[in-house]
């Protein structure tokens, strides 16, 4: 049963406790009025629900008492969390391992809050939940303990997104933390700042390059039919874009360097090698060997491209060098299927390079064929060039500085630039991971974790360089984020790597969330899918008889046998990531088909479409969409 238990008088009640229990104390003065609601509530719910909430009250005559033992008495500096060790209110909420009549240091397992927070704990315990069962992430054990001796209670090796994020919501939790961030120039030795491949040579200089391409595009095609003079317009520079982009990135650096600074995390800008599971040997720029200790270790170095492994294979850059090139990359080719190869072809072309991509065998593997297909037409009529079913066998240099590259086929060619897109390899080869007995995927240097934790427990991986992730961006951080919230928070939720919404910047820009057609078609099997789909003409590209042989296209897939609930959504046309990101939410939320339809769309809009889908594919009627 619930027994109150008073720290001052109750000393010698006995208190049993259920296995599956969760435990909580709540300790303030018993005149306080936040006291007394909170505990009434806690109290309430445990007598409802006893056999999943133990909850023991420590009542204090006063509030000088309260402050006493809560203050004075060093009972709040036992917590690691910051919020605990400056709770000076009333109530102060923990959980505990036992249900102790007296406070007891030895048995708190994290800080739960004050008024307010209990209260919404409260309202969360009793949420009902729409999908059966919350997955709770059960780790194992890494022998972490609050009075430890190490320097740190969590080093971050790799300071991109995923890192930065975890670093600064483990500090916040009360956690010590450091970042280790140190930039192996590429094999054309381009360097960058603190932030990773997203900020410095990734997500950000490449979507900036692919809007110049956008208005490169739209001068050309559509600003006659609007009544807009060109007038004496320049030809693209790309020394100006490409200093603009830089100094925007270098702001960012700088941002993420004061905030870290903000935040308390400690920035060490050392290239870091495990000595043992505790121990890191680091390297500073100078060559200044170091070692430094932590409790716990998270991985988050991500990846680096994979270099050509033919003859002059070194003479190609890769994506580590194009947004930092000083002169104009000139004729390019993009070797590769990717979607960073095509992203690269389709922002130079738009840009008026000569680019050429050379495939190995199918665009864009793991996505929508149909939508692919639909990319690689859009691509080839707007000046990419592809060169199918090839790989180069050998690079060498001409006396004019340019690169002729032959091809499997017995074919050359000569190119200014030869940007190389075909993989990328998780950067942990330097770690010495394998003294450790971290498992991880010999092929691609990846780690093998489950829950964001390796097979040495102490040392935990997010983002790139963690087997079966996503490599977006996005995905690292929340997953460092739900990661230090377990380790230093009272969480138990997982990162959830389904129905992950993601967008790929080409010419004809591709968003998706959820499964392709044939990946639906394999998993349900044919007979329980049905499509949803549309062929339009986006508003913005109307008036332009330039753009009048290419469409926009959207399809929606269903899973007939259960209540049409939406399986994937696929949308190629303008401002693509834009469109997706919401609808991401719903399916999470097990959005179905008559949901969607019973949608007011925005209108005028593209994204409407998506919400106005009625014709179905097994129809064979034409999905092509008339004006409203």
């Amino acid at each position: 049963e619930f027994r109150k238990g008073n720290n001052k008088n109750n000393s010698n009640v006995r208190i049993d406790v259920m296995s599956n229990q969760q435990i909580l104390h709540i300790a303030g003065w018993n005149t306080c009025g936040f006291y007394r609601r909170a505990s009434t509530v806690l109290g309430s719910l445990s007598v409802l629900f006893p056999a999943k909430l133990k909850v023991v009250e420590h009542s204090f005559p006063s509030r000088a008492d309260y402050r006493a033992w809560l203050i004075d008495g060093n009972f709040r500096d036992c917590f690691s969390d910051s919020r605990a060790r400056g709770h000076t209110a009333s109530p102060f909420v923990w959980f505990s391992g036992k249900a102790s009549a007296e406070p007891s240091k030895e048995d708190v397992e994290s800080f739960l809050g004050g008024h307010d927070d209990t209260l919404e704990w409260c309202r969360n315990f009793c949420s009902p939940c729409e999908t059966g069962d919350v997955e709770k992430a059960t780790m194992v054990d890494d022998g972490h303990s609050i009075d430890h001796d190490y320097d740190y209670d969590l080093v971050v090796i790799g300071g991109g997104s995923g890192g930065l994020a975890a670093s600064k919501e483990a500090a916040s939790l009360g956690a010590k933390v450091a970042v280790l961030d140190y930039v192996k120039p590429s094999p054309h030795g381009t360097t960058w700042g603190l932030g990773g491949t997203c900020v410095n040579v990734g997500c950000i200089p490449k979507k900036l390059m692919h809007q110049g391409a956008l208005l490169n595009e739209a001068i050309e095609l559509d600003t006659g039919a609007f009544g807009i003079n060109k007038g004496d317009l320049q030809p693209h520079t790309w020394e100006e874009m490409r200093l603009n982009v830089q100094n925007f990135i270098r702001s960012l650096n700088f941002k993420y360097r004061v905030t870290l600074r903000e935040k308390n995390v400690h920035y060490l800008n050392k290239l870091g090698r495990f000595i043992d599971a505790h121990t890191l040997e680091v390297r500073d720029k100078k060559g200044k060997v170091s070692t430094i200790t932590s409790s716990r270790f998270l991985v988050a170095t991500g990846g680096r491209p994979t270099p050509l492994a033919c003859e002059g294979g070194e003479l190609a850059i890769s994506s580590d060098d194009i947004f930092a090139m000083e002169k104009s990359p000139g004729k390019v080719l993009c070797v590769g299927a990717s979607y960073i190869s095509l992203e690269c072809a389709g922002f130079l072309a738009g840009l008026g390079h000569d680019v050429t991509v050379g495939v190995r065998s199918i665009l864009l593997r793991g996505f929508d064929r149909e939508c692919v297909d639909k990319i690689g037409t859009y691509m080839e009529a707007h000046n990419v060039a592809f060169k199918r079913g090839v790989t180069p066998t050998k690079l060498e240099k001409t006396a004019n500085d340019q690169i002729q590259v032959t091809f499997s086929d017995g074919s050359q060619d000569v190119y200014d630039t030869v940007l190389a897109a075909i993989g990328r390899m998780a950067d942990t080869p330097k770690l010495n991971l394998e003294a450790l007995n971290v498992e991880t995927n010999a092929k691609n240097g990846k780690i093998i974790c489950k829950y964001e934790q390796t097979s040495c427990p102490n040392i935990y991986a997010i983002g790139d360089v963690m087997e079966g992730c996503p490599e977006l961006t996005p995905v690292a951080i929340q997953a460092g984020i739900f990661l230090a919230r377990r380790l230093f928070g009272t969480s138990t939720q997982p990162m959830d790597y389904v129905n992950i919404c993601t967008t790929v910047f080409t010419p004809l820009e591709y968003s998706c969330v959820g499964l392709s057609e044939d990946d639906s078609i394999d998993k349900f099997g044919p007979e329980n899918i049905e499509v949803y789909q549309s062929s339009f003409m986006p508003l913005e590209w109307s008036l332009s008889s330039a753009r009048a042989s290419h469409n926009a296209f959207t399809k929606v897939i269903v899973n007939k046998s259960d209540q049409e609930r939406v399986l994937g959504i696929h949308y190629l046309g303008p401002n693509a990531g834009e469109v997706m990101q919401g609808y991401g939410a719903a399916i999470k939320k097990g959005l179905t088909f008559k949901d969607l339809s019973e949608t007011v769309g925005i209108h005028p809009t593209s994204a409407e479409e998506i919400v106005t889908l009625s014709i179905t594919k097994s129809s064979g009627a034409d999905c092509s969409a008339g004006s409203c």
